[in-house]
């Protein structure tokens, strides 16, 4: 299984927030967010921060994806 990061991406277009502006706002490291970027696993506290941070569940920012 992998993970996909797309809903969170697409969240933030849909609120007009940058990357970038958005990572320094949730308190989350350049690496956390180079991790985001290539779909990679990152912390429950990241997650919690995102979460916190866009007032949303974890289903709202990622995805499961299987293996085909």
């Amino acid at each position: 299984m992998e993970i996909s990061y797309n809903r969170l991406f697409k969240l933030l277009i849909d609120k007009g927030i940058k990357k970038t502006e958005f990572a320094k706002i949730a308190g989350l490291t350049p690496g956390t967010l180079a991790k985001l970027s290539k779909n990679q696993t990152v912390s429950m506290d990241s997650l919690i921060k995102m979460c916190k941070t866009l007032n949303c569940t974890f289903d709202d920012i990622v995805e499961i994806v299987g293996e085909e």
